[in-house]
């Protein structure tokens, strides 16, 4: 099983969407899947689910079949995760659905940071309570047999998601070309490299089980989203944040020096660029699937129809270069 994070702390670039839409196209290629949604928003959560869905799965009081469910006895001190089931979206791919209420979380998970440094019960509590994401996601992957997990967190740089990235073994950096994106690159890079160098100082003090992740969070790259794009490439007033990208990613994600690639050579580290399909996505929502599998039935019919086959093309060359950078594809 490997587990991938899609995180940036820029929020509106279309995260996740493309979470969603890999989340098919890996299924549609062979792979279980598995979608975990650890955003607080729970945006992929209804994405995949109809509002009656919703409705029973959120219920008034206890929410017992989300990802709050599962860590409740945690947040209340009163013992450890809940095991949920995933639901099935179909045989070969799962979801782990979300909470708007999973923010409570957020206090518990920043204390046991810190709880991993100390000695005795406090390092064991803090070990146990930073894993719950891990163990929620191990228990629910051996239950739909997946291959692959794509975990989807919130634009912040909190506890609750430094939890869910310890939680990864790979990162992948959604961005879109403009200035924030750039900043959000500086921010997120140290930060990154941060709690992946802390976990490794936790977990070389001891109380490590084999339920306890490694945290290795390595960056597999960025996918450039909804540039406005002619002939393949951005256009002039995106290009400009294009062309800063690679430096960005590898100074501050990286933490290594730039070389300058040759004229006309795409970044190694850019793992696609994914046009904005603006026509297609209300039709897509309403039909509660992925772009790249709507019929005329759902309105595809003409240009939509070839705007269908083109984003199908885009999400199946991303998504097998996502799977022969982690080791699934050859």
């Amino acid at each position: 099983m490997k587990t991938i994070a899609f995180f940036n702390n820029k929020g509106g670039v279309g995260k996740t969407s493309m979470v969603f839409h890999l989340s098919w196209m890996l299924a549609e290629l062979g792979f279980r899947t598995l979608a975990v949604d650890f955003d607080p928003q729970s945006n992929l959560t209804s994405a995949f689910l109809e509002e009656d869905e919703l409705v029973r799965l959120w219920p008034d009081e206890v929410h017992s079949r989300t990802v709050l469910g599962a860590v409740q006895p945690l947040i209340d001190k009163l013992g450890d995760i809940e095991p949920i089931t995933p639901l099935r979206v179909r045989a070969d791919l799962s979801l782990l659905p979300g909470d708007l209420g999973l923010g409570l979380f957020e206090d518990r998970l920043s204390q046991a940071w810190n709880d991993c440094m100390a000695e005795g019960a406090e390092r064991a509590d803090g070990f146990r309570v930073m894993s719950a994401f891990h163990r929620i996601i191990a228990n629910a992957a051996n239950e739909s047999d997946s291959d692959v997990v794509l975990i989807d967190v919130g634009p912040s740089i909190g506890a609750l998601n430094r939890a869910a990235l310890v939680s990864a073994d790979f990162v992948v950096i959604p961005l879109g070309a403009d200035l924030f994106s750039i900043q959000g690159l500086r921010n997120l890079g140290p930060t990154l490299r941060s709690w992946r160098d802390g976990w490794k100082r936790r977990i070389s003090l001891g109380t490590v089980s084999n339920s306890t992740p490694s945290g290795s969070m390595k960056p597999l790259g960025y996918v450039l989203l909804n540039p406005s794009v002619r002939e393949n490439r951005p256009v002039k007033s995106y290009q400009r944040w294009v062309d800063r990208i690679p430096e960005a990613f590898c100074r501050s994600v990286l933490g290594v020096p730039y070389s300058v690639s040759k004229p006309g050579v795409e970044d190694r580290y850019q793992l696609a660029m994914v046009k904005h399909f603006k026509s297609l996505m209300p039709m897509a929502q309403d039909a509660r699937k992925p772009m790249f599998m709507l019929t005329p039935k759902d309105g595809a019919i003409g240009g939509h129809a070839a705007a269908v086959s083109d984003c199908r093309t885009q999400f199946a060359g991303l998504s097998r270069r996502i799977l022969r950078e982690i080791g699934l594809m050859p």
